[in-house]
């Protein structure tokens, strides 16, 4: 999750601030993340947000209902209805996704991506934390992803810094070394 840049980034602080004086910014991040997580679950969804030929009434009408019929509030549902009104439903995503890296950026809190060729345990994640705050990390957020193709190990990304640990790195690594030697 990086800062956000362009239009999602005035977006994202737009719902940043709007939360925050109304003093609801727990609840926005909430339902933001349920929100992101809708999104990335839901084809159809998806579809509904990418497709421009569709009238933005009817796409606005649509939203708001599948949003109350989720449990969404009214500060999440207006912000998506401004962002139909303004033919930015295909960007959706990457807002919330800026305004996540807002909510953390402003409480200090560090995003740590970490793809794994199998799920964490939690003791993985524990020592991975600990790891990480050694290294200067202190509040550490980790987002994961599952990456077969990684064979084995991680490879984490911490803001611009890259730390790639996988058995694939280390395999084309031992490739191009004996490529070397021949």
């Amino acid at each position: 999750m990086q800062t956000p840049s362009g239009v999602p980034a005035r977006y994202a602080t737009a719902l940043y601030e709007l939360a925050d004086e109304r003093r609801v910014l727990d609840e926005a991040v909430d339902q933001a993340e349920a929100l992101s997580r809708l999104i990335d679950d839901s084809q159809p969804l998806r579809a509904l947000l990418a497709d421009p030929t569709l009238d933005i009434a009817q796409s606005r009408k649509a939203l708001d209902a599948v949003l109350a019929q989720q449990g969404f509030g009214e500060l999440i549902r207006h912000f998506v209805g401004v962002v139909a009104a303004n033919r930015r439903l295909p960007r959706l995503r990457a807002i919330l996704s800026g305004f996540a890296g807002l909510v953390a950026s402003r409480r200090g809190i560090i995003v740590a991506e970490v793809a794994s060729a199998h799920a964490l345990t939690d003791l993985q994640r524990t020592q991975l934390q600990a790891r990480l705050a050694e290294a200067g990390y202190g509040r550490v957020n980790i987002q994961e992803r599952v990456d077969p193709a990684l064979l084995g190990g991680l490879v984490v990304r911490v803001g611009a810094r890259l730390y790639d640990a996988s058995l694939k790195s280390r395999l084309a690594r031992l490739q191009y070394a004996m490529k070397g030697a021949a």
